[in-house]
C-alpha cells in the first residue's frame, strides 16, 4: 500500500490498551469456557471439518431436540485464540433451544484471511450436516468480519447451506479490512491490496438472501463503531436486510456478555 496514514492506525485497533484490566480477560474467558464445559452441557468436541489441527468445532447442544443451528466464530485478529476460550458464550442460544457449533480456523501467517475465509465456509458446511433445520450465523471481531463474508454474493457456502441461512449477526466486526494494510499486524495478516478488498464485505456485493445486523458496542473504538455503521450504509443500498446496532456502552468485549443469558439482547438479536 502507498503513501501515507493519515492516523494511527494500530492504535485504531487497539482495544485492550484502552479497556482498563483487560489483559486479564484472556485466562477469564478460558476459565469460565472450561467451567462451563464441566457444568454437564453435552459437547460434542473436536469435530473435524477439514485435515489441520486447527479445522475443528464443538456442537454445544440443548436439552431437546434443536430448533436449528447457530454458527459462532471467534475473534483474535485472525492471529491468535481458539473455540476453547469461548465455550460459555454459547448458553443464551442454547438455553432457546439452538445447538451451537463454535468454530475455530487455523491462523495467521499460517494461512492468509482469504483461506480462513473457506476454513470457515467448511465448517458451517460440515455443522450443518450434523444439525437439520435453519441456520443462524454469529461472530465477534475478526468473526465478525468471517460470518459477514459468508454473505456475500461469492460465498464459500454450498447453495444447500445458504438456502438455509437465515440471519446473521456480526460482532463488533471488521468489515472493509484495507486500513489493517497500515498496521503492525500486518506482518502476520500479509493483506494487500487484492485481498483487502477482496475479503471485505462492505466492498463487495451481498447474497440477494442477506440479512445481517452490524452489532457494536457503544464505548467501542471509533474505528469499530465506523466499521459496523459501513457495512450497514454500503449494503442498505443493495436490496437486502441489513441495519446496525449500537449497543449502549459496552465495550469491545463486554458487548459479548449478551450472549450467557436466553434473554440477553444480543441472544434475542441473532434469534429475531
Amino acid at each position: 500500500m502507498t503513501g501515507k496514514p493519515k492516523r494511527d492506525w494500530d492504535d485504531a485497533y487497539a482495544n485492550m490498551a484502552h479497556i482498563l484490566g483487560s489483559e486479564a480477560l484472556p485466562a477469564q474467558w478460558a476459565a469460565d469456557a472450561a467451567a462451563y464445559r464441566a457444568s454437564g452441557v453435552q459437547i460434542d468436541e473436536d469435530i473435524a471439518y477439514g485435515d489441520h489441527a486447527r479445522e475443528r468445532l464443538d456442537l454445544v447442544h440443548p436439552d431437546g431436540d434443536a430448533k436449528g443451528l447457530i454458527v459462532f466464530v471467534h475473534g483474535g485478529y485472525w492471529v491468535r485464540l481458539d473455540k476453547s476460550y469461548w465455550t460459555h458464550f454459547a448458553e443464551g442460544l442454547r438455553a432457546s433451544g439452538w445447538a451451537v457449533a463454535m468454530v475455530q480456523y487455523t491462523l495467521a501467517p499460517e494461512a492468509r484471511i482469504g483461506q480462513i475465509t473457506q476454513q470457515v465456509g467448511a465448517a458451517i458446511a460440515k455443522a450443518a450436516e450434523l444439525v437439520e433445520g435453519p441456520i443462524r450465523l454469529a461472530g465477534h471481531s475478526a468473526g465478525g468480519h468471517l460470518v459477514s463474508r459468508m454473505v456475500c454474493a461469492d460465498s464459500p457456502l454450498p447453495e444447500m447451506v445458504m438456502a438455509r441461512v437465515v440471519r446473521t449477526v456480526s460482532i463488533s466486526g471488521l468489515h472493509d479490512l484495507r486500513p489493517l494494510m497500515w498496521t503492525e499486524m500486518n506482518k502476520e495478516l500479509r493483506l494487500d491490496e487484492t485481498e483487502a478488498v477482496a475479503e471485505s464485505a462492505a466492498l463487495q456485493r451481498p447474497h440477494p438472501d442477506a440479512d445481517i445486523t452490524a452489532w457494536v458496542g457503544g464505548g467501542e473504538r471509533p474505528e469499530f463503531i465506523r466499521q459496523a455503521r459501513l457495512l450497514a450504509m454500503m449494503w442498505e443500498g443493495l436490496a437486502v436486510t441489513v441495519d446496525c446496532v449500537v449497543d449502549g456502552d459496552h465495550d469491545h468485549f463486554s458487548v459479548l456478555d449478551g450472549l450467557r443469558e436466553a434473554q440477553g439482547a444480543l441472544t434475542q438479536a441473532i434469534l429475531a
